[in-house]
């Protein structure tokens, strides 16, 4: 939460001015109450507000910055892959990377990369153990966060800039593989 505020306080984010003590205040909440039970509550809290008060592409902007799961670990490995793969066309490198890591990165005619996705953690983990889990009304913005992280991981391993186009959710009782569709704009 708080490295997203930071993200919409710059003036280059051209989130309105008017916004920020709605997350300003939800962020001094969750510092105040210094509860880590209450952890979820305030970012789910604070995911609510982003639903609610910004655009999908103001949303986007902010996680392209700050996706979830970014920097696991894994950047070396994503690195020596990009470096490695280098000189080979892109569509060459995701075959690869889709052999590689396990993906399903299509690489799409109008300059678009499209990833059916799932993680084994957060409401995916959940939705699997619990018979009656309860979807989130934050979902959306969950799903977009996790597009950033996706975007980044991407960027390091393919060695492209992308942009979050869109976050398309299936229902995670129709789909629980693969319930959302990233696709990514390939940014010259």
């Amino acid at each position: 939460m708080k490295t997203v505020l930071k993200s919409m306080q710059k003036k280059s984010n051209k989130i309105p001015e008017d916004l920020l003590p709605v997350f300003e205040n939800i962020v001094q909440k969750y510092e105040v109450l210094n509860q880590p039970s209450l952890g979820s509550d305030c970012e789910e809290e604070f995911r609510l507000a982003l639903e609610e008060h910004l655009t999908a592409e103001q949303r986007f902007l902010l996680f392209e910055q700050n996706g979830g799961c970014k920097g696991t670990g894994r950047d070396k490995e994503r690195i020596h892959f990009a470096n490695e793969n280098a000189v080979l066309p892109l569509v060459d490198r995701i075959k690869l990377f889709n052999v590689t890591y396990g993906r399903n990165i299509v690489l799409n005619d109008d300059n678009t990369i499209t990833v059916a996705f799932s993680c084994t953690h957060g409401y995916y983990k959940k939705a699997r153990e619990q018979k009656n889990f309860t979807i989130p009304k934050t979902i959306l913005s969950y799903f977009e966060q996790c597009a950033g992280g996706r975007l980044y991981e991407y960027q390091k391993a393919l060695g492209i800039k992308l942009k979050i186009k869109s976050v398309d959710i299936t229902p995670l009782e129709e789909n629980i593989v693969n319930p959302v569709l990233f696709t990514f704009e390939i940014v010259n």
